[in-house]
Protein backbone atom coordinates (compact mmCIF):
# COMPACT_ATOMS: atom_id res chain seq x y z
CA UNK A 1 0.00 0.00 0.00
CA UNK A 2 1.64 4.04 -1.00
CA UNK A 3 0.28 6.55 1.28
CA UNK A 4 1.72 10.22 0.14
CA UNK A 5 1.64 13.02 2.14
CA UNK A 6 2.60 16.63 2.11
CA UNK A 7 2.44 19.59 4.57
CA UNK A 8 -0.10 22.43 3.42
CA UNK A 9 -0.35 25.17 6.11
CA UNK A 10 1.16 23.54 8.76
CA UNK A 11 -0.80 20.25 8.55
CA UNK A 12 -0.75 16.71 7.23
CA UNK A 13 -2.40 16.21 4.15
CA UNK A 14 -2.88 13.15 1.98
CA UNK A 15 -2.13 13.48 -1.29
CA UNK A 16 -3.39 10.41 -4.24
CA UNK A 17 0.47 11.46 -6.18
CA UNK A 18 3.73 11.21 -5.50
CA UNK A 19 4.13 15.05 -4.25
CA UNK A 20 7.18 17.08 -4.87
CA UNK A 21 8.09 17.78 -1.19
CA UNK A 22 6.53 15.07 1.45
CA UNK A 23 6.81 11.73 3.18
CA UNK A 24 5.87 8.46 0.60
CA UNK A 25 5.04 5.46 2.89
CA UNK A 26 4.96 1.74 1.50
CA UNK A 27 3.39 -0.74 3.88
CA UNK A 28 3.57 -3.92 2.62
CA UNK A 29 4.34 -3.16 -0.98
CA UNK A 30 3.32 -5.62 -3.95
CA UNK A 31 5.63 -5.61 -6.29
CA UNK A 32 3.94 -3.13 -9.14
CA UNK A 33 4.50 -0.31 -6.02
CA UNK A 34 7.83 -1.01 -6.01
CA UNK A 35 8.79 -0.94 -9.32
CA UNK A 36 6.49 2.22 -9.78
CA UNK A 37 8.50 4.69 -6.64
CA UNK A 38 11.52 2.85 -8.34
CA UNK A 39 10.75 4.18 -11.78
CA UNK A 40 9.20 7.88 -10.27
CA UNK A 41 11.86 9.12 -8.06
CA UNK A 42 15.58 7.00 -9.78
CA UNK A 43 15.75 4.59 -7.02
CA UNK A 44 16.94 0.98 -7.37
CA UNK A 45 14.75 -1.76 -6.62
CA UNK A 46 17.27 -3.65 -4.34
CA UNK A 47 16.81 -0.45 -1.97
CA UNK A 48 12.82 -0.22 -2.17
CA UNK A 49 12.86 -4.06 -1.68
CA UNK A 50 15.55 -4.28 1.17
CA UNK A 51 13.10 -3.81 4.19
CA UNK A 52 10.79 -6.66 3.13
CA UNK A 53 13.91 -8.84 3.84
CA UNK A 54 13.50 -9.48 6.93
CA UNK A 55 16.89 -10.99 7.85
CA UNK A 56 18.15 -7.84 6.59
CA UNK A 57 20.34 -6.02 9.51
CA UNK A 58 20.54 -2.04 10.13
CA UNK A 59 22.55 -0.63 7.97
CA UNK A 60 23.28 3.09 6.37
CA UNK A 61 23.94 2.79 2.39
CA UNK A 62 24.59 5.69 0.35
CA UNK A 63 24.29 6.50 -3.19
CA UNK A 64 24.35 9.45 -5.97
CA UNK A 65 20.69 9.98 -5.36
CA UNK A 66 19.66 8.77 -2.62
CA UNK A 67 20.62 8.05 1.23
CA UNK A 68 18.99 5.28 2.94
CA UNK A 69 18.65 4.15 6.93
CA UNK A 70 17.92 0.55 7.14
CA UNK A 71 16.53 0.10 11.05
CA UNK A 72 15.38 -2.44 12.93
CA UNK A 73 12.23 -1.76 14.83
CA UNK A 74 10.07 -3.70 17.41
CA UNK A 75 6.39 -5.11 16.62
CA UNK A 76 4.23 -7.85 18.43
CA UNK A 77 2.69 -10.65 16.88
CA UNK A 78 -0.26 -12.27 18.53
CA UNK A 79 -1.11 -15.93 17.88
CA UNK A 80 -3.98 -17.64 19.26
CA UNK A 81 -3.05 -18.07 22.71
CA UNK A 82 0.58 -16.38 22.71
CA UNK A 83 2.19 -12.80 22.36
CA UNK A 84 5.85 -12.80 20.39
CA UNK A 85 7.86 -9.42 20.42
CA UNK A 86 9.96 -9.79 17.56
CA UNK A 87 11.83 -6.89 15.16
CA UNK A 88 11.49 -6.06 11.40
CA UNK A 89 13.38 -4.14 9.08
CA UNK A 90 12.27 -0.41 8.55
CA UNK A 91 14.23 1.40 5.33
CA UNK A 92 14.01 5.44 5.65
CA UNK A 93 15.71 6.52 2.38
CA UNK A 94 16.32 10.27 1.60
CA UNK A 95 16.44 11.88 -1.80
CA UNK A 96 16.82 15.89 -2.23
CA UNK A 97 12.92 16.80 -1.36
CA UNK A 98 11.25 13.46 -0.35
CA UNK A 99 11.28 11.02 2.46
CA UNK A 100 10.70 7.36 1.45
CA UNK A 101 9.68 4.87 4.16
CA UNK A 102 9.16 0.99 3.40
CA UNK A 103 7.97 -1.42 5.59
CA UNK A 104 6.86 -4.94 5.73
CA UNK A 105 3.71 -3.90 8.20
CA UNK A 106 1.91 -1.30 9.72
CA UNK A 107 3.65 -0.60 13.26
CA UNK A 108 2.71 1.70 15.88
CA UNK A 109 5.87 3.88 15.27
CA UNK A 110 5.00 5.29 11.33
CA UNK A 111 1.53 5.45 12.83
CA UNK A 112 2.01 7.85 15.43
CA UNK A 113 3.12 9.75 12.11
CA UNK A 114 0.41 9.12 9.84
CA UNK A 115 -2.75 10.09 12.53
CA UNK A 116 -0.56 13.37 13.64
CA UNK A 117 -0.09 12.01 17.22
CA UNK A 118 3.83 13.11 17.27
CA UNK A 119 4.25 16.52 18.27
CA UNK A 120 6.32 18.58 15.99
CA UNK A 121 6.32 16.78 12.64
CA UNK A 122 6.61 18.12 9.06
CA UNK A 123 7.68 15.84 6.53
CA UNK A 124 9.70 18.38 4.67
CA UNK A 125 12.29 18.58 7.20
CA UNK A 126 14.05 15.02 6.73
CA UNK A 127 16.67 15.22 9.28
CA UNK A 128 14.03 16.02 12.10
CA UNK A 129 11.87 13.35 10.14
CA UNK A 130 14.76 10.84 10.27
CA UNK A 131 15.76 11.33 13.89
CA UNK A 132 12.06 11.39 15.49
CA UNK A 133 11.31 8.08 13.72
CA UNK A 134 14.70 6.69 15.50
CA UNK A 135 13.15 8.53 18.74
CA UNK A 136 9.89 6.66 18.31
CA UNK A 137 11.71 3.38 17.61
CA UNK A 138 13.78 3.52 20.90
CA UNK A 139 10.43 4.19 22.98
CA UNK A 140 8.91 1.49 21.42
CA UNK A 141 11.66 -0.61 22.03
CA UNK A 142 11.10 0.81 25.78
CA UNK A 143 7.24 0.14 25.69
CA UNK A 144 7.84 -3.63 24.67
CA UNK A 145 10.55 -4.22 27.46
CA UNK A 146 8.42 -2.78 29.75
CA UNK A 147 5.64 -5.49 28.62
CA UNK A 148 8.02 -8.24 29.03
CA UNK A 149 8.89 -7.32 32.04
CA UNK A 150 5.13 -7.41 33.51
CA UNK A 151 4.40 -11.00 31.52
CA UNK A 152 7.69 -12.27 33.44
CA UNK A 153 6.63 -11.10 36.47
CA UNK A 154 3.01 -12.87 35.90
CA UNK A 155 4.30 -16.00 34.66
CA UNK A 156 6.67 -16.28 37.86
CA UNK A 157 3.23 -16.12 39.91
CA UNK A 158 1.78 -18.07 37.88
CA UNK A 159 4.36 -20.71 38.27
CA UNK A 160 4.87 -20.25 42.16
CA UNK A 161 1.02 -21.05 42.14
CA UNK A 162 0.27 -23.75 39.79
CA UNK A 163 4.03 -25.00 38.88
CA UNK A 164 3.16 -25.94 34.98
CA UNK A 165 5.57 -26.43 32.15
CA UNK A 166 3.10 -24.04 30.50
CA UNK A 167 5.14 -21.04 32.18
CA UNK A 168 8.50 -22.40 31.05
CA UNK A 169 6.69 -22.90 27.65
CA UNK A 170 5.98 -18.50 27.76
CA UNK A 171 9.60 -17.83 29.52
CA UNK A 172 10.90 -19.49 26.66
CA UNK A 173 9.25 -17.33 24.41
CA UNK A 174 9.59 -13.82 26.68
CA UNK A 175 13.89 -14.88 25.87
CA UNK A 176 13.30 -15.38 22.53
CA UNK A 177 11.96 -11.99 22.05
CA UNK A 178 14.58 -10.69 23.85
CA UNK A 179 17.22 -12.46 21.67
CA UNK A 180 15.61 -10.58 18.74
CA UNK A 181 15.44 -7.28 20.81
CA UNK A 182 18.71 -7.39 21.54
CA UNK A 183 19.87 -7.80 18.51
CA UNK A 184 17.92 -5.25 16.66
CA UNK A 185 19.29 -2.60 19.22
CA UNK A 186 22.68 -3.63 18.82
CA UNK A 187 22.26 -2.89 15.07
CA UNK A 188 20.58 0.15 15.18
CA UNK A 189 23.49 1.69 17.99
CA UNK A 190 25.59 0.99 15.20
CA UNK A 191 23.39 3.30 12.77
CA UNK A 192 23.03 6.25 15.19
CA UNK A 193 27.06 6.18 16.00
CA UNK A 194 27.80 6.79 12.23
CA UNK A 195 24.95 9.38 11.59
CA UNK A 196 26.99 11.34 14.94
CA UNK A 197 30.18 10.86 13.03
CA UNK A 198 29.25 11.33 9.46
CA UNK A 199 26.84 14.16 7.83
CA UNK A 200 24.51 11.21 6.12
CA UNK A 201 21.76 13.34 7.59
CA UNK A 202 22.32 16.90 8.16
CA UNK A 203 22.62 17.59 11.68
CA UNK A 204 20.85 21.42 12.68
CA UNK A 205 21.60 23.12 15.73
CA UNK A 206 17.82 22.56 16.86
CA UNK A 207 17.55 18.31 15.79
CA UNK A 208 20.93 17.80 18.12
CA UNK A 209 19.15 17.27 21.15
CA UNK A 210 17.14 14.86 19.17
CA UNK A 211 19.36 12.93 18.06
CA UNK A 212 21.24 12.63 21.91
CA UNK A 213 17.95 11.31 23.06
CA UNK A 214 18.23 9.06 20.37
CA UNK A 215 20.83 7.92 21.05
CA UNK A 216 19.93 7.87 24.91
CA UNK A 217 17.14 5.96 24.69
CA UNK A 218 18.27 3.15 22.67
CA UNK A 219 21.15 2.44 25.22
CA UNK A 220 18.37 2.34 27.93
CA UNK A 221 16.79 -0.11 26.06
CA UNK A 222 19.71 -2.16 25.19
CA UNK A 223 20.59 -1.98 29.09
CA UNK A 224 17.38 -3.11 29.62
CA UNK A 225 16.58 -5.76 27.66
CA UNK A 226 20.17 -7.29 29.07
CA UNK A 227 19.05 -6.87 32.02
CA UNK A 228 15.84 -8.89 31.05
CA UNK A 229 17.92 -11.43 29.39
CA UNK A 230 20.04 -12.21 33.00
CA UNK A 231 16.95 -12.25 35.17
CA UNK A 232 14.65 -14.46 32.60
CA UNK A 233 17.82 -17.11 32.27
CA UNK A 234 18.16 -17.44 35.58
CA UNK A 235 14.35 -17.91 36.52
CA UNK A 236 14.45 -20.27 33.68
CA UNK A 237 17.16 -22.31 35.53
CA UNK A 238 15.48 -21.69 38.80
CA UNK A 239 12.41 -23.01 37.32
CA UNK A 240 13.34 -26.32 35.42
CA UNK A 241 15.53 -26.74 38.27
CA UNK A 242 11.82 -26.51 40.82
CA UNK A 243 10.36 -29.37 38.17
CA UNK A 244 13.13 -31.65 38.69
CA UNK A 245 13.28 -31.59 42.21
CA UNK A 246 9.49 -32.29 41.91
CA UNK A 247 10.11 -34.89 39.69
CA UNK A 248 12.59 -36.78 41.93
CA UNK A 249 10.56 -36.53 45.05
CA UNK A 250 7.71 -38.22 43.30
CA UNK A 251 9.95 -40.68 41.76
CA UNK A 252 10.95 -41.46 45.98
CA UNK A 253 7.76 -41.81 46.79
CA UNK A 254 6.87 -44.13 44.42
CA UNK A 255 9.44 -45.91 45.09
CA UNK A 256 9.01 -46.47 48.51
CA UNK A 257 5.74 -47.39 47.83
CA UNK A 258 6.92 -50.08 45.24
CA UNK A 259 9.12 -51.70 48.25
CA UNK A 260 6.13 -51.50 50.70
CA UNK A 261 3.49 -53.07 48.59
CA UNK A 262 6.46 -55.86 47.22
CA UNK A 263 5.84 -57.42 50.75
CA UNK A 264 2.29 -58.34 51.01
CA UNK A 265 2.24 -59.30 47.04
CA UNK A 266 5.42 -61.67 47.69
CA UNK A 267 2.91 -62.91 50.56
CA UNK A 268 -0.19 -63.64 48.84
CA UNK A 269 1.13 -64.70 45.77
CA UNK A 270 3.39 -67.88 47.50
CA UNK A 271 -0.27 -68.56 49.06
CA UNK A 272 -1.84 -68.00 46.23
CA UNK A 273 0.59 -71.26 44.74
CA UNK A 274 -1.48 -74.91 45.14
CA UNK A 275 0.82 -75.65 48.06
CA UNK A 276 -0.22 -78.82 50.12
CA UNK A 277 0.45 -77.78 54.37
CA UNK A 278 1.15 -74.42 53.99
CA UNK A 279 0.82 -72.66 57.19
CA UNK A 280 -2.32 -71.14 58.59
CA UNK A 281 -4.20 -72.74 55.40
CA UNK A 282 -6.16 -74.76 57.26
CA UNK A 283 -7.02 -71.86 60.46
CA UNK A 284 -10.01 -70.76 60.68
CA UNK A 285 -8.70 -67.34 60.88
CA UNK A 286 -5.95 -67.66 58.34
CA UNK A 287 -7.08 -65.02 55.67
CA UNK A 288 -7.49 -62.13 58.83
CA UNK A 289 -3.87 -63.57 60.02
CA UNK A 290 -2.38 -63.52 56.72
CA UNK A 291 -3.84 -59.87 56.14
CA UNK A 292 -2.63 -58.81 59.39
CA UNK A 293 1.22 -60.48 59.11
CA UNK A 294 0.78 -58.36 55.50
CA UNK A 295 -0.02 -54.71 57.56
CA UNK A 296 2.62 -54.74 59.84
CA UNK A 297 5.25 -55.98 57.75
CA UNK A 298 4.29 -52.72 55.31
CA UNK A 299 4.12 -50.82 57.99
CA UNK A 300 7.89 -52.04 59.59
CA UNK A 301 9.26 -51.81 56.03
CA UNK A 302 7.88 -47.98 55.25
CA UNK A 303 9.17 -46.93 59.17
CA UNK A 304 12.49 -48.95 58.64
CA UNK A 305 12.99 -46.88 55.33
CA UNK A 306 12.05 -43.38 56.64
CA UNK A 307 14.14 -44.31 59.53
CA UNK A 308 17.29 -44.86 57.68
CA UNK A 309 16.77 -42.54 55.10
CA UNK A 310 17.13 -45.16 52.39
CA UNK A 311 15.60 -42.54 49.62
CA UNK A 312 16.94 -39.16 50.56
Amino acid sequence: MISCYTEKNHKLEIVDNIPETGWISLISPTDDELRSVSMSLDLPMEACRAALDLDERSRIEVDDNYRMLLVNIPTREETSDRELYTTIPLAIILTASRVITVCSKNTHILRGFENGSERDFHPGKQSRFVFQILYATARRYLIYLRLIEKKIDAAELEFNRLQKNRELLELMKLEKSLVYFTTGLRSNESVLEKLVRTDVVKKYEEDSDLLEDCIVENKQAIEMAKIHTEILSNMSNTFAAVISNNLNVAMKVLAIITVVMAIPTMLFSAYGMNVMNIPLSEHPYGFAIIIAIAVVASIVTMIIILKIKLFK
